[in-house]
């Protein structure tokens, strides 16, 4: 990335909203109407087109409300509807100039496979172009190999993809950050018992080692834990189960992973956990972090 004069910083959110339809009832317009991130990236929107159409509407109502775009149609969405009825579904909201969108992953052809990637090169106010992808990878579970199979699959799919975005960033062109559900914890940093779910899907070796290549051989940054240090958590995901919310025993599977010249813009972050249990609008609470590109 060319050296960058009179800087001027751009947020970017990912949330998993849980269901876009149930957010939408429990209050998550007024979460838009009050940051309005300059890209927004939300996974498990599960819903058909024809009912995420209006609230995307109500969105860029809030953002125009807000002065952050010209227009309501000056918010661009790009989603994908997984194939699978009542399943997945990514979203990518963007105040900014979208000069280029890409839907899903080369060599994925399955239907549960839909709905877990979108891609966007957006323009910053400066010039730059960066590519934002929307991610929710599968959840897994380690008692069901065929759902382990299908989590694999896909994570074999994102290494490919990444390689692509490393060389192109490598080589002067188009950083790239990745942001999302990707239901992994990656060290026991990221998890609050970290040893009782050793054998749980989530936290299994064989799923920490993809995030070990993605940090390492592909040289992607978890922005979060760069900013934050080794410190524990910051969780950003708490079972709706017991009182794991009110105990914070959370798990840090939402991530923001950039390529190492967009990393080193990052100056802070978010996580907006809510005030109390019955104030949320998802299990997973929205990370932002600012850039200065």
């Amino acid at each position: 990335m060319p050296a960058i004069v009179g800087r001027m910083s751009i947020t970017i959110t990912t949330s998993n909203v849980n269901g876009l339809r149930a957010a939408k009832r429990k209050g998550v317009d007024a979460w838009a109407a009050g940051h309005t991130p300059d890209v927004w990236c939300l996974q498990e929107v599960r819903a058909p087109q024809a009912e995420i159409d209006p609230i995307v509407d109500g969105f860029r109502f809030e953002y125009a409300t807000a002065g952050r775009i010209g227009s309501p149609d000056a918010l661009a969405c790009v989603n994908e509807v997984c194939r699978v009825k009542g399943r997945a579904g990514v979203a990518l909201l963007s105040a900014l100039p979208v000069v280029e969108t890409r839907i899903g992953l080369p060599g994925l052809d399955e239907d549960v496979d839909s709905g877990r990637w979108v891609e966007a090169d957006v323009t910053t106010p400066q010039g730059y172009t960066l590519t934002v992808a929307c991610v929710y990878v599968h959840a897994g579970n380690a008692d069901d190999p065929v759902k382990m199979t299908q989590k694999y699959r896909f994570l074999d799919a994102m290494v490919g993809r990444l390689g692509e975005l490393r060389d192109e960033a490598a080589h002067g062109g188009r950083q790239a950050v990745l942001c999302g559900d990707f239901n992994i914890a990656h060290t026991p940093l990221d998890i609050k018992n970290a040893k009782s779910n050793e054998t749980h899907s989530g936290f299994l070796p064989a799923e920490r080692a993809y995030v070990d290549r993605w940090l390492g051989e592909l040289e992607f940054v978890d922005v979060v834990r760069d900013l934050a240090g080794g410190i524990q958590g910051p969780y950003t995901w708490w079972s709706q189960r017991g009182r794991a919310f009110d105990n914070d025993t959370g798990w840090r599977i939402d991530y923001q992973f950039a390529t190492p010249e967009l990393a080193e813009t990052a100056r802070g972050f978010v996580i907006d956990k809510a005030p109390s249990y019955d104030a949320r609008w998802s299990d997973h609470a929205p990370l932002s972090v600012t850039y200065d590109v």
